[in-house]
């Protein structure tokens, strides 16, 4: 099974380094020199790892063949896959893989459906859970604390305590004809949940 662990970003230094943004909370392990990665697109690839550090809070990987600032330059954007065995899990009891939270039922605490995850997205400050609805339709559910009380994997359910707007749109209306500007509340919402993201990160 193949997980992306990291998106290439760009280039630092003359000598080949490039910056990554790491989507995987096991870094040591996915990214580690040695590693060879699959890519996305593939025929960028595969790169292998030749030497990887953390400068100034970052982390920086050189692949081998890149040796200067243009080829690296020409790989910002690429996503790198690693190659997981599926009945792997990670360490920390609180942390998923992709392929766990796929399909999942998602349900407000009180039984009520809202769907199924059909989608995983990882932004920079989140992850958002892609809901097809039973009529079709599709919501997007950040993946942080305050929203995603509960993962049961057993039960193959996702409890939410989503915010006023967010599965129901009424709601969102209602609010923005008290607040003036409904563009205020919900994009503080979304602030919100970004932040806490990062710092649960």
């Amino acid at each position: 099974m193949q997980l992306v662990v990291a998106r290439i970003g760009r280039a630092h230094g003359i000598k080949g380094e490039v910056t990554v943004e790491v989507r995987t909370d096991e870094p040591e392990l996915r990214l580690g020199p040695g590693a060879v990665l699959a890519t996305e697109p593939a025929e960028a690839g595969p790169l292998t790892i030749e030497t990887g550090r953390v400068h100034s809070g970052r982390l920086l990987l050189r692949f081998e063949g890149v040796r200067d600032r243009t080829a690296a330059e020409a790989l910002r954007n690429i996503l790198l896959i690693a190659e997981v065995d599926p009945e792997e899990l990670p360490e920390d009891p609180e942390e998923f893989y992709d392929h766990q939270l796929m399909d999942l039922d998602v349900v407000l605490a009180d039984g009520t459906e809202i769907g199924r995850i059909t989608e995983i997205t990882h932004l920079p400050s989140q992850d958002l859970f892609i809901v097809e609805r039973p009529d079709g339709s599709e919501v997007m559910i950040p993946f942080v604390e305050e929203i995603v009380s509960e993962i049961d994997l057993e039960e193959q359910r996702a409890v939410i305590t989503p915010p006023p707007g967010l599965i129901d749109e009424s709601e969102a209306v209602i609010a923005s004809t008290r607040d003036g500007d409904g563009s205020g509340e919900d994009g503080s919402e979304d602030d919100a949940a970004g932040e806490a993201k990062k710092g649960d990160a």
